[in-house]
């Protein structure tokens, strides 16, 4: 397999020979380029895609965090199962295929979602570790498992996403932690909460962080302490995908937290992240300068579910189409003068 750096300057090559003035697509161009040095080839022609949603449930929605109560993440994993949520709207129409996992809901299994439930959701990071060491390894086992899976069913790209009432606040503290920023930076209105709501929610990150004293630099201590199921499964996820040159599409913040770690985990995971989308979550933007990620979108998204990471893939596969099917000035007949 090539190198990185002549993987990249074949591509670029390949993408001047196209009929258009050079960088004339811009982005979509840089777009194609990231993708092949992500594959390790020039020609990584055009790549099936897969959602992965992770779902789990967090002691520290009791403290009144989420402008939703913590039944809510059982009910839309029904409604993941029905057809009827936001994802699945997006991901059929961006021609991905979907799929749902339980890291640790505190209701009983929903049919149609895959059971990989650690416990019935986390403990209450506000007072001491959001999980154990044990259930950590869990998580990420299960998220390197899946990831394999994917790869070996010929997935190329995994758009990542979430559901879990709560599990805005366990990302500001993990991003807390990780970046080593005041809360205040990184607590946004999630879901839609009030003043009131968000100054329990800093006040929850800001106990979070004080209770577990974890060494910042140790990303799996912080993960452990700060983080849920399903952000931990996703970590495992990115780095598991990262190694098999998956291309990994990030949704918003609590993704974005969780390839955060991923990165403090396994140093070199990054290089295979593509930011789909910016959160109006101020921790958001924080996190992605960290990681080196520009998003492709800003379109004030909040939801979750991975639903900015479907609807950038469609611009993920039109960079891949531009480089796989549009013709060169030499088989097009048409004079390049182009520099």
């Amino acid at each position: 397999m090539a190198g990185h750096d002549e993987v990249a300057a074949a591509t670029r090559a390949a993408l001047d020979a196209k009929t258009k003035p050079r960088g004339s697509l811009g982005r979509l161009e840089d777009l194609a380029v990231r993708i092949a040095e992500i594959r390790g080839t020039p020609s990584p022609g055009q790549l099936r895609a897969a959602v992965v949603v992770a779902a789990g449930d967090h002691g520290v929605a009791a403290h009144g965090v989420s402008a939703y109560p913590p039944e809510v993440t059982a009910q839309m994993l029904a409604n993941f199962a029905a057809g009827g949520a936001a994802i699945c709207v997006l991901a059929r129409r961006a021609e991905a295929d979907l799929h749902v996992f339980d890291l640790g809901v505190a209701a009983p299994a929903v049919p149609g979602v895959r059971d990989l439930r650690v416990a019935a959701g986390t403990a209450d990071l506000t007072a001491g570790p959001a999980m154990t060491s044990e259930q950590l390894d869990r998580c990420l086992d299960a998220g390197a498992s899946v990831a394999a899976e994917l790869a070996d069913e010929g997935i190329g790209i995994v758009a990542l996403g979430e559901m879990g009432i709560g599990n805005t606040t366990s990302a500001s503290a993990l991003a807390a932690a990780l970046l080593d920023v005041d809360p205040v930076a990184v607590c946004g209105r999630g879901t839609g909460i009030d003043d009131e709501g968000l100054g329990r929610k800093v006040a929850a990150v800001r106990s979070a962080v004080t209770a577990n004293r974890v060494d910042r630099r140790d990303g799996r201590s912080v993960l452990a302490a700060l983080g849920g199921f399903e952000i931990a499964f996703l970590a495992g996820l990115a780095i598991a995908a990262a190694e098999r040159r998956l291309v990994v599409l990030l949704d918003g913040f609590i993704t974005g937290a969780a390839a955060l770690a991923a990165e403090r985990i396994r140093p070199g995971t990054r290089s295979s992240l593509i930011a789909a989308h910016r959160s109006p979550e101020p921790g958001h933007a924080l996190v992605l300068e960290r990681l080196g990620l520009e998003p492709l979108l800003d379109l004030r998204l909040r939801l979750g579910e991975g639903s900015g990471a479907a609807l950038a893939l469609p611009i993920v596969q039109a960079s891949l189409a531009i480089l796989d099917e549009m013709a060169t000035f030499e088989s097009a007949g048409v004079t390049d003068a182009g520099r």
